[in-house]
């Protein structure tokens, strides 16, 4: 199991955050496991932002904070062995990011307290009680605001390429995620005059086979369940869908930097600091069960230009007005 132990970087002195804060009293060291979807070179940036966050919350390097950190592969199977790691450290605050990692570590721990990141849909998957009273461990902060987020990504896709009529879901097989993601995405489908595929991968390996089949099916574009897996492979993913001149809807905006053509999603650098923010109120005594789920505070649509014109593709100037940022 790769690992890090981290002080947390940052003075309280330095930032002008007062000396008499709960977690600066009687000493206390406080320990933090951080759960990832991802390997560590991918997730620097998002470990960053959580621990700049917390330093201005008044946790200081080497006096009351320290941080282990586990990485994944985002599959089903690494995730259960990162859960199990993680509550075997019997930390004060487990954070766990991705839906995969939060129902591992549901089923790992039912009494450490939990801050989830970037989840689906906290309730149907059995997280929580209640978005507003979530009862139990756990808290945190969701990563679709609405059920009709998937039927956005396929409508995107469409007014992009408008001469779609067979489009492929790619998911991970057992992320929890797929169930909400494709009734979302079947509910809207119909209206535009789209026919859906269903495709699901359990490891890496599997997605070169996968475009192969996609295209061998007759399907003229993707769109990408997410999820930690996903996410880890969206270079892959990326790059097998222009390959195959295949049209691709995301939900991570770093699929758009790998090559992607658009994506609809959150900001997850935003989530991160939302999460330190959770974290510091549990130190300080709040149950998670007591604190409202929170959901992304804002949206962002990406769109690549190099890409769509690789594909032949004019993207709508609508569109590009309505783009949070253009990769030309």
């Amino acid at each position: 199991m790769i690992s890090r132990r981290r002080f947390l970087v940052g003075s309280a002195a330095a930032i002008g955050v007062p000396f008499d804060t709960h977690a600066q009293q009687a000493g206390k060291v406080y320990r933090v496991a951080v759960g990832f979807g991802g390997p560590f070179e991918m997730v620097a940036h998002l470990e960053k932002a959580m621990e700049t966050r917390l330093s201005d919350l008044g946790y200081v390097v080497g006096r009351n904070l320290i941080i282990e950190t586990r990485g994944s592969d985002g599959t089903p199977e690494h995730s259960k062995a990162v859960a199990a790691d993680l509550v075997g450290l019997k930390p004060d605050v487990i954070v766990v990011w991705s839906t995969v990692g939060a129902t591992a570590v549901k089923q790992a721990t039912k009494t450490l307290p939990v801050v989830f990141l970037s989840v689906g849909v906290p309730v149907e998957t059995g997280l929580v009680a209640d978005l507003r009273k979530p009862g139990g461990n756990m808290t945190g902060v969701t990563f679709e605001a609405a059920s009709q987020t998937y039927a956005k990504r396929l409508q995107l896709l469409k007014e992009i390429a408008p001469t779609l009529s067979r489009v492929s879901v790619l998911h991970a097989s057992g992320d929890p995620n797929v169930k909400h993601a494709l009734e979302s995405i079947r509910t809207a489908a119909p209206a535009i005059g789209v026919q859906l595929d269903l495709l699901g991968v359990h490891s890496a390996h599997e997605l070169d086979a996968a475009f192969s089949d996609i295209k061998r099916n007759g399907s003229d574009g993707v769109v990408v369940v997410a999820g930690a897996f996903t996410w880890v492979n969206r270079q892959k993913i990326a790059e097998l869908a222009l390959m195959h001149r295949l049209p691709s809807s995301h939900a991570f905006k770093e699929t758009e930097a790998a090559g992607g053509l658009i994506s609809l999603g959150p900001d997850l650098v935003e989530m991160a600091r939302q999460g330190a923010v959770y974290v510091d109120k549990i130190l300080r005594g709040a149950k998670p069960g007591d604190l409202p789920v929170e959901q992304p505070t804002r949206y962002e649509i990406h769109v690549n230009v190099k890409t769509a014109k690789a594909l032949g593709l004019t993207i709508p100037q609508s569109l590009l007005l309505r783009a949070d940022q253009v990769i030309e």
